[in-house]
C-alpha cells in the first residue's frame, strides 16, 4: 500500500499576537491574488510622502530670491542646492532609526506618523520668513518622514514572490503622481522656475516661463504612471531584474548628454527634445531604482531598507549641494573653451552615472542566490 509522505518541513506555528503570524496566514489564504487593497494604501501614502520634496523646485528659485540672501543671481544656485538637500539629510540621519522602529513596534504606526509629519512641517515651510528657517524645517521634516523604508518592506511583505515586482512599481509610481501634483501646481499657480529653465540663454539656460516648466514636469510625471503600470512589467521580463537596470543606466547617460546642446534649438525643436528626454529620464531613473530595490527586498526587511533609505538620502543631500555650487560658478565661465557653461554639471551627472553603470558588476553587487 502506497503511503503519503509526511512534509520535510511543518508550518511554524502561530503566536498570538504576533502581525507577521497574521501576514502569512493572510498570504497562504490569498490563494495568488493580488493584495489590491494592500497596494491602493501603499501607493495612497507613498504620493503623501514625495509631495513635500518634489513641490519645492519649481519655485525655489523665486523663494530664494525673495529671502534676499544671495548677493548676485549667479548665486541663487548656490543656495538653492543646501535648501534642497537639508530635507534628505535629515531623512538620512534618520532612515535605519525609523528602519529599526518599523521592526519592533510595526510598520503602521511609523507609516502613520510620517504622514502626520509631513502635513504639519510643509505647512510650516510654506509659511517660512527666512532662508535659515526654511533650512531647518526642510531638515526636521527629513528627520520626522520615515516612511520610505517601512512602506517598501510592507509593500514585499504583503504580496507573493511573484507579485514584489508590481509591489515595488506601485511605489514608484505613487512617487510619479507626486511629480506630476507637486511640480504641476507649482509652475502654473506661483510664477516660479528652476534653476536649469529660469536661467536667461546667456547663461545657458532655456529661459522658460513657470507654466513651460510646469508642463515638462507633469509630463514626466504623466509618462511614468504610464510606464509603471503598462511597460516596466515586460521590460522587466524580458531583461531581468539585473540587465533591465544596466542598460537603463547606459541609455540614461546617452540621455543626459543631450541636455547641454538644448540651448541651441528654439520653438518647436527644442519642445519636442526637452520634453523626450524628460519623458526618458524619468522613465530610465525608476527603471533602475526598482531593479536595485528588487535586488535587496527578497531578503531584507524594515532595518536593511532604512540602511539603504540613509545612503540614498546622503547622495541625494550632498547632490543639490555640490550641483548648486557648480551650476553658480559655471554661470561665470560661459565663454570657456573647454566645457563652457552648465556642461560641467551634465558632465559630472554623466560621471557619477557611469560610476553606477559599473556598481552593478563584480565584486561590487554582490547578487541574491535566487539571481546568481
Amino acid at each position: 500500500m502506497g503511503s503519503v509522505e509526511a512534509p520535510l518541513l511543518l508550518p511554524a506555528p502561530e503566536v498570538e499576537g504576533c502581525p507577521g503570524c497574521a501576514m502569512d496566514r493572510r498570504k497562504a489564504q490569498s490563494n495568488g491574488r493580488i493584495p489590491y487593497k494592500e497596494f491602493f494604501f501603499v501607493g495612497i501614502t507613498t504620493l503623501a510622502s514625495s509631495l513635500p520634496i518634489t513641490c519645492l523646485f519649481p519655485f525655489m528659485y523665486f523663494m530664494i530670491r525673495d529671502f534676499n540672501i544671495a548677493k548676485t543671481e549667479e548665486d541663487i544656485g548656490f543656495y538653492a542646492g543646501f535648501l534642497a538637500a537639508s530635507y534628505m539629510v535629515g531623512r538620512g540621519f534618520a532612515a535605519v532609526f525609523w528602519g529599526i522602529v518599523a521592526d519592533r513596534i510595526g510598520r503602521k504606526p511609523v507609516i502613520a506618523f510620517s504622514i502626520l509629519s509631513v502635513a504639519i512641517f510643509n505647512t510650516i515651510f510654506g509659511l517660512s520668513t527666512t532662508y535659515w528657517m526654511a533650512i531647518v524645517v526642510r531638515l526636521v521634516l527629513g528627520a520626522l518622514n520615515g516612511l520610505l523604508a517601512p512602506i517598501k518592506a510592507y509593500c514585499v511583505e504583503v504580496c507573493e514572490a511573484e507579485h514584489q515586482a508590481l509591489g515595488l512599481s506601485i511605489v514608484n509610481t505613487a512617487w510619479g503622481l507626486g511629480v506630476i501634483v507637486g511640480p504641476a501646481l507649482g509652475g502654473y499657480l506661483a510664477q516660479i522656475l528652476s534653476l536649469w529653465a529660469v536661467s536667461d540663454r546667456n547663461y545657458g539656460g532655456l529661459s522658460f516661463s513657470s507654466e513651460d516648466i510646469g508642463q515638462v514636469l507633469a509630463m514626466a510625471g504623466a509618462s511614468l504612471l504610464v510606464y509603471q503600470l503598462l511597460i516596466y512589467r515586460w521590460v522587466h521580463k524580458i531583461l531581468g531584474t539585473l540587465n533591465s537596470s544596466r542598460v537603463a543606466s547606459v541609455v540614461s547617460i546617452l540621455v543626459l548628454a543631450t541636455y547641454p546642446f538644448m540651448t541651441y534649438l528654439h520653438g518647436v525643436k527644442l519642445c519636442f527634445a526637452l520634453y523626450s528626454a524628460a519623458v526618458m529620464k524619468s522613465a530610465l531613473a525608476i527603471t533602475i531604482t526598482t531593479g536595485i530595490s528588487l535586488l535587496q527586498n527578497n531578503s531584507v526587511r524594515g532595518t536593511a531598507n532604512g540602511i539603504s533609505t540613509t545612503a540614498m538620502s546622503f547622495f541625494k543631500a550632498t547632490a543639490p549641494i555640490g550641483a548648486g555650487a557648480i551650476f553658480s560658478w559655471t554661470q561665470k565661465r560661459q565663454d570657456e573653451a573647454f566645457l563652457p557653461g552648465d556642461q560641467v554639471v551634465f558632465a559630472v551627472l554623466i560621471l557619477l552615472e557611469l560610476l553606477g553603470f559599473i556598481s552593478t558588476f563584480e565584486p561590487f553587487l554582490v547578487l541574491p542566490t535566487s539571481l546568481e
